[in-house]
């Protein structure tokens, strides 16, 4: 290996590392992951100058993990820096699309180019701390996530499904935690296989928006959190209670905008009482949400009593410029004809089944191709 090409590999690497340190930002996560970045960038440079070998790579990483944990601890050995440059070689490509679609959204500054970003001209060891600074800034404002989440994240190999997660713990601000747990239950996947291809791709441009009353009903709800077991026997007054008891995690599997109003809420009308199971508002839909539980096969039954619900709010409750109640019966067993039979087409009623387990993501991804393979075929057609 060449002595003055490694010497200065090391040198521009830690000067990288050193201003990342010292300069002071708003944001310590998002300048690491920027850092992280520039070091994946700067590994990548010099691989590409040297021998593509695999044993070559490894070596090299070895060495750097030798050097830099000398001078700055924990946070580099050679497995942290065969991510960082994994981080780099997936999301430079997109930093690339993003210089060529959003013009001026990706670098503040007009001083530091976008081309900057795209061509891997970052962070060079002759530039000053001025314009390291703004490099940074211009970096970090493209990584929302913490490292932990980028870490996570680079283990999901479809590109799309990887966006789409992307966004939505940057814009719902979830924690790693909750971030697993929302892949784990196959989130994309489920949100997916009740769109068309067309939306399929908004996914992963936008996120989950929500847009109408379908965009805010799942089918299956996972409950796994609960922690009850489905081959005992349970009440649907002890689902609920089991649901309040775990009410974040709850509004969590709910999705975007949901707001806790009631539990049993009671109304009186032509002198009978009436309880609806859980009322929540979605304040981005500007509408009730009325959720029934049930815990065995849907019945017509059910959906008439939701419709009952859904219109006394509607007629009652619901303020003039607020949008129609939604009803939503959530059931161990939902029968869709039943549903298509006993409603009229203009519903604002919902049924989904729940399950107190997570999905096989295998299956849901086999659905998954079997529905694009319709799609494409319908479209040939």
């Amino acid at each position: 290996m060449d002595n003055q090409k490694h010497k200065y590999l090391i040198d521009s690497i830690k000067t990288i590392i050193s201003r990342a340190r010292s300069l002071t930002v708003r944001s310590v996560n998002a300048l690491q992951v920027a850092s992280n970045y520039l070091v994946g960038e700067r590994i990548v440079e010099f691989e590409q100058g040297g021998a593509e070998r695999a044993e070559y790579g490894k070596a090299l990483l070895k060495d750097l993990a030798v050097e830099l944990a000398i001078e700055f601890g924990r946070g580099y050995s050679q497995s942290n820096l065969e991510y960082m440059r994994k981080f780099y070689l997936i999301y430079s490509q997109s930093l690339n699309e993003k210089s060529q679609t959003v013009s001026g959204k990706l670098v503040p500054d007009k001083s530091i180019e976008k081309s900057q970003i795209a061509s891997g001209k970052l962070g060079l060891i002759h530039e000053s701390s001025e314009d390291a600074l703004k490099v940074s800034n211009a970096l970090s404002a493209q990584f929302p996530l913490s490292w932990s989440h980028y870490v996570f994240l680079m283990s999901i190999k479809q590109k799309t499904e990887r966006a789409f997660y992307e966004i939505e713990a940057a814009n719902e601000n979830w924690s790693l935690r909750e971030l697993k747990r929302q892949f784990d239950s196959s989130l994309f996947e489920r949100l997916a296989l009740s769109r068309d291809k067309g939306k399929v791709r908004k996914l992963a441009q936008k996120g989950h928006v929500i847009e109408s009353p379908e965009d805010a009903v799942k089918d299956p709800y996972v409950l796994e959190f609960l922690g009850l077991d489905e081959k005992l026997k349970y009440t649907e007054s002890e689902l609920e209670t089991a649901i309040i008891d775990k009410l974040e995690y709850f509004l969590l599997e709910l999705g975007k905008g949901f707001l806790f109003e009631a539990r049993q809420k009671r109304f009186t009308f032509d002198e009978d009482h009436y309880y609806v199971d859980l009322v929540f508002y979605n304040r981005l839909l500007r509408c009730y949400t009325l959720i029934d539980l049930k815990i065995g096969e849907l019945k017509h039954q059910d959906l008439g009593q939701m419709q009952m619900y859904v219109n006394y709010y509607d007629r009652y409750v619901k303020l003039d410029y607020e949008e129609p109640t939604i009803g939503i019966i959530i059931c161990k067993k939902n029968k869709e004809a039943l549903v298509e039979i006993t409603l009229p087409k203009e519903s604002n009623i919902h049924a989904s089944e729940y399950q107190l387990y997570l999905p096989s993501k295998e299956d849901l991804k086999k659905q998954l191709k079997e529905v694009e393979r319709d799609w494409d075929s319908q479209h040939e057609k």
